[in-house]
Formats: structure tokens, sequence, C-alpha cells
């Protein structure tokens, strides 16, 4: 079964939307740079108002302390780092499940994979020059199909939406999808509509195989 993140939850309504409509992982955004930023405090009401989906923090080259502080206070399940964490450095937290995002601008991008072996996922998405993600641009998914040899792991990131989302789960196969502004009124604030459309099309078409 293809598993399903909403990454950029900014409050607690769409949390339970997302909860409701059969979202796996709820992502927070803990990168103060982006229009999707929230504070641990806010994670956590979050946490506690909406309890079955894995809530996942996205850091961007953060101190390893402070995020170990942001996990506690959140009630994180699952890290996701999303800069130029090394191996090593991803290696401070194996209380949690660990993602690393890897930005793909060609085959070249992918070779990194093998050096995270305490890794437990890939996140996938589009290389775009100075930003760490969320940009709503895809990336070749051939190239997507290449990274499975190195992880069977693969979440598919990168300007994914309901009306692509069926064709990308098709080509690919990935272990599962994460959606963020492909889901969205405006920066920050979620679409029922579009999360559900988003949500059953991806259960529908969960084609997953290794």
């Amino acid at each position: 079964m293809t598993q399903v993140k909403v990454c950029g939850i900014t409050n607690i309504k769409d949390g339970q939307d997302a909860a409701k409509l059969g979202a796996d992982y709820l992502g927070f955004v803990f990168y103060n740079r982006s229009p999707r930023f929230i504070t641990p405090s806010m994670a956590n009401g979050i946490s506690h108002n909406v309890r079955r989906p894995k809530k996942v923090g996205l850091f961007v080259n953060e101190d390893v302390s402070i995020v170990r502080t942001i996990s506690e206070m959140a009630g994180l399940d699952v890290l996701q780092f999303h800069g130029n964490e090394s191996p090593e450095y991803c290696n401070n937290f194996s209380h949690l499940e660990v993602w690393k995002a890897i930005r793909v601008k060609d085959e070249q991008s992918l070779s990194v994979i093998p050096n995270y072996s305490s890794v437990d996922a890939f996140v996938l998405d589009a290389h775009v020059e100075g930003k760490m993600g969320g940009t709503g641009k895809t990336f070749d998914w051939d190239l997507a199909k290449k990274a499975k040899e190195y992880s069977k792991n693969i979440f598919l990131a990168g300007g994914l939406n309901p009306n692509n989302v069926a064709e990308a789960i098709i080509s690919v196969k990935p272990y599962g999808v994460d959606v963020s502004s492909g889901v969205e009124k405006h920066k920050g604030e979620k679409s029922h509509d579009k999360m559900k459309s988003f949500i059953e099309t991806a259960k529908t078409h969960a084609t997953y195989s290794i």
C-alpha cells in the first residue's frame, strides 16, 4: 500500500482533515525560512489533537541538540533531514525513524544514497538552485525509478498534486508519496477537497512493489 505524507501542516484543522482522509504521515516544517514553518509548541498542539498519523519533523542543517529537543516537544515519530546532513549526522538519532531528502538534479545526485546506511527512507525532491524544497517542481521520474536500485523505501516528492499523483505512482511505484503545495489553498493552508482527491487517488493507485 502506497504511503501518503501530507507535509507543511500548520494548524489543527488541516491535521485533522488529513488524518480523517487517510494520510499516513503529517509533516511539520521546522525550517524558519519556509512559509510553512511552525514552532514546536504549535506542532505539539497538533500532535495532541491528531493522534493517528505518524508525525514527521522536517529540519534543515539544524544542531543535533535542537533536533532532539524539538522532537520531544512536538511528539515526533520521524525525523526528515532536508539539508546537507552527513551520514554521520543522521546516525545521532537511532531512537526515531530517520528519512533523508535528496534533491535530484541528475543521476549523480543518487550516488550518495548508499552512504546513508542507517537511514530508514529517502525523500526524492526536485533540485532547484537556492531552494531546500517545497518548490512545487517535478523532476525526471526515471531517476526516481533508478533510486529504487539503492533503496526500497523511496518517497516521491516534488510537484505532486491530485492531477499527477496517479501517473507518478504507476510510473515509479514508490514506497510513498509526499505532497505539500499541491494540496494547498495558499501557502500554509490546505484545501480539504485537494487533500481528499490526492489521498483517494494515491490509495486507489497503490501499486507499490519491491
